[in-house]
């Protein structure tokens, strides 16, 4: 299968002449012979521009390709205008399948006699068709009356081809490893594990219902991001029913800004709801391509995203964030050196790597990008910097990180679209040291321990005798003058220590009130503790 496959993309590429796109000099000496000898395929395709040949070509090759071509799109830094354009078509406009078929898909997975004993009206010409599903519109009988809905439902047969292709990726990744030592600390075979997950994961539309009703909690009442309903009950893993929504593509500046959208304000909020979602909920939409996202036609100077297509999310857990965040804030200090250290004490870099050289890398690679506006940084270049920094002092990819760097390309792509000048880092800067503050700050450490108190409570008495039962189990390991020692003994010694970190708790609290906090939740929190102190004695 992979061999078949392996011979049907390149067979693909050739009879779409995208070998025409490497320049001369870059091509291999057999190339010319190789489209003679073994495919025999002329570019039938001269007559299109190089952009459409490659949607065309990613289009033909399925899913892992166009979504491939998607994230490409939104790098309008390291493609040429016209071939950008070309593969944005790829978020929203891939072909359609039957939607007769679609409709007999729908009526087998919700167990219908036919499509109008649920729906009072549907579409059988689809809304959108993507990669992997297509969507159609509808009319849902539901209590409340007819809802305006859209059922998204996924291509048949599609599972075998993305299998075939994720095993093809993985096959290359690990020859790859093998053969050259520099990839091996891009970790290749892990990256395309990771993906393997993520993209298999796009195939259970029940787990994208679940993503979006967390999404949709998450922002509720939020004036900067809106997710529509899901109709669980109508859901299965090929079929979604969601609430349609009526919004403006946000790759379509001219209508935004025809009805005076503050593209400003637009943009800082894109970059606003990507840090809320990581450091906030830790739980972000990780398929922001503008083919997913749409802006309210309310409310122009207030303006408000529609996020839809929930299939992908990412996670992160607290270390990976405070580490991040850190590293942000470092970055918008230019405090190179605690980059650096930060890379070493993570394990990204070996533990023997020189700081000192490794800092005037990194701060020859990122001084250059600040002080300006995002259309004036040109990211490709400082990607390829890093990389080659990275090479050089053996950093590894962190496959955790790679649905959160993907979607760091999208947030840069949109906000270059709508707002050229967005200073992307002081738009971030002050969430992160907010957030930073909050999780790391004395402010963090009186709310944690304000948090403990009611678990204290309940636990201190049985402290002293649990102390006690221990000390007795390890008695042979006790010297026999240190092993006379009584329950009331230990009690003592721990409301001795109570008393010293009741001291400490209202110090912290008072420093709460000085950060912020109100004086009676402080003084709540010391009551609480007085309470548990004295239930121990």
């Amino acid at each position: 299968m992979s061999i078949a496959r392996l011979y049907h993309i390149g067979k693909t590429f050739l009879n779409y002449g995208l070998d025409e796109l490497l320049p001369q000099h870059l091509q291999p000496w057999y190339a010319k012979y190789l489209r003679k000898c073994l495919f025999w395929l002329p570019n039938k395709h001269q007559d299109k521009s190089e952009g459409a040949r490659l949607r065309l070509a990613l289009q033909a090759l399925g899913p892992v390709w166009v979504k491939f071509g998607q994230m490409l799109s939104t790098r309008r830094d390291l493609l040429p205008h016209d071939m950008a354009q070309e593969l944005a078509q790829l978020q929203d406009n891939v072909a359609s399948f039957d939607g007769e078929k679609a409709q007999r898909l729908i009526e087998l997975a919700l167990e219908l006699e036919h499509i109008s004993d649920l729906f009072e009206h549907f579409e059988q010409q689809p809304l959108a068709s993507a990669s992997i599903a297509q969507v159609h519109t509808a009319q849902l009988q539901t209590e409340q009356g007819l809802k305006d809905v859209v059922v998204k439902v996924i291509r048949p047969d599609i599972e075998k081809q993305i299998l075939a292709d994720l095993s093809l990726m993985e096959q290359f990744a690990k020859v790859l490893a093998g053969l050259v030592s520099e990839s091996r600390r891009l970790r290749p075979v892990e990256v395309v594990r990771e993906y393997r997950k993520t993209l298999l994961d796009e195939l259970d539309l029940m787990r994208e219902g679940a993503n979006a009703i967390q999404l949709r909690r998450n922002f509720e009442g939020s004036e900067a991001l809106y997710i529509p309903e899901v109709y669980s009950d109508y859901s299965r893993q090929n079929v979604l029913v969601m609430e349609r929504i009526y919004g403006i593509p946000v790759s379509d500046t001219q209508t935004l800004e025809a009805q005076g959208t503050d593209m400003k304000l637009l943009a800082e909020r894109g970059v606003e709801v990507f840090f809320t979602q990581v450091f906030r909920d830790s739980f972000f939409h990780a398929d922001m391509h503008p083919g997913n996202i749409f802006v309210s036609y309310e409310h122009p100077e207030n303006p408000q995203y529609i996020g839809i297509d929930c299939g992908i999310v990412g996670t992160l857990n607290r270390e990976d964030k405070r580490y991040l965040a850190e590293n942000f804030i470092a970055f918008f200090n230019r405090d190179y050196r605690q980059v650096a250290q930060l890379h070493v004490d993570s394990g990204w870099v070996p533990a023997d790597t020189c700081v000192e050289e490794f800092e005037f890398a990194i701060r020859t690679v990122c001084e250059p990008i600040f002080n300006k506006p995002l259309a004036e940084i040109s990211f490709g270049h400082v990607l390829v910097n890093l990389f080659n920094t990275a090479r050089r002092f053996n950093m590894e990819v962190q496959p955790q990180l790679v649905l959160l760097q993907k979607t760091l390309l999208y947030v840069e792509g949109l906000g270059r679209q709508l707002y050229p000048q967005l200073d992307l880092w002081q738009t971030a800067k002050p969430f992160l040291e907010h957030w930073v503050q909050e999780q790391v700050g004395p402010l963090a450490v009186a709310k944690k321990l304000y948090q403990n108190l009611p678990f204290w409570a309940e636990k201190m008495p049985e402290l002293p005798d649990l102390v006690y039962q221990s000390l007795k189990r390890q008695h042979h390991q006790v010297p026999a003058p240190q092993s006379a020692i009584s329950k009331q003994t230990i009690q003592s010694v721990l409301l001795g220590m109570a008393a010293s970190t009741f001291a400490i708790i209202a110090g912290l609290c008072f420093i709460a009130e000085l950060n912020g906090a109100s004086l009676s939740s402080a003084l709540f929190a010391c009551l609480l503790f007085i309470c548990a102190w004295r239930k121990t004695g």
